[in-house]
């Protein structure tokens, strides 16, 4: 038996049942904390929490004019952004988030993602010393296999942009890896590999853990 589409567990959710809610929920849910842990490690699992009860909050938000899954990345970018312009005024910097770089506003790489080589290492230090925008749009990209058109409607901004960025964004990382490689020989490994170091590291972002996965498919009030 095929597995029930995003749109039909959302309109079964919609109907009253809230198995289909946390059946959808728990189909996107390694994705949402990745999202988060690959840049802000220490609240991912706040973040992800917020994220989900805002779509649980706004249900009737979503009209279907995108994939769920586009719309949910959108819920939690906001959350991002908004995390790391509480955290930019609270150093007292100024200017759009989006352009600064998590590492800058968050400190150094997460230390629980245990890259297992020295790779991996190197390319998620690079990717947080992104502009923050940037980090977003390669990792959808390449992480999550978003299409073009899914990462400007997650980013709300036009088709052109995205496709710019993505653009920008890879010969900017390739000069951050050139500068963070041990060696040449490290240097070209990483270059010359990127998509599957890319999808290694995607796999050592890992999934969220089980305990996480438990939010109810309703409302703080009880309604289904």
């Amino acid at each position: 038996m095929a597995e029930p589409t995003d749109l039909a567990l959302v309109e079964a959710w919609r109907g009253g049942d809230v198995e289909a809610g946390r059946t959808l929920f728990e189909r996107h849910f390694d994705g949402v904390y990745r999202f988060f842990r690959s840049k802000v490690e220490d609240v991912a699992e706040d973040l992800t929490q917020q994220t989900f009860e805002a779509v649980v909050a706004g249900r009737d938000q979503f009209r279907g004019d995108a994939a769920f899954r586009t719309y949910l990345f959108a819920v939690a970018r906001k959350k991002l952004y908004s995390y790391l312009r509480q955290h930019t005024r609270a150093q007292r910097r100024v200017g759009d988030v989006a352009e600064i770089s998590v590492a800058a506003v968050a400190g150094a790489s997460p230390s629980t993602i245990a890259a297992a080589r020295e790779e991996q290492r190197i390319l998620l230090m690079a990717l947080r010393r992104l502009p923050v925008s940037m980090q977003v749009a390669l990792e959808l990209f390449y992480w999550e296999q978003m299409s073009v058109t899914e990462i400007a409607k997650v980013l709300d901004v036009p088709v052109g942009t995205v496709k710019s960025r993505i653009q920008r964004a890879r010969a900017r990382l390739e000069a951050l890896i050139g500068e963070l490689a041990s060696t040449d020989a490290v240097r070209r490994s990483t270059l010359g590999g990127f998509e599957r170091w890319a999808r290694a590291l995607r796999e050592q972002v890992g999934a969220a853990p089980t305990p996480l996965k438990k939010i109810p498919a309703r409302d703080d009030d009880g309604h289904e």
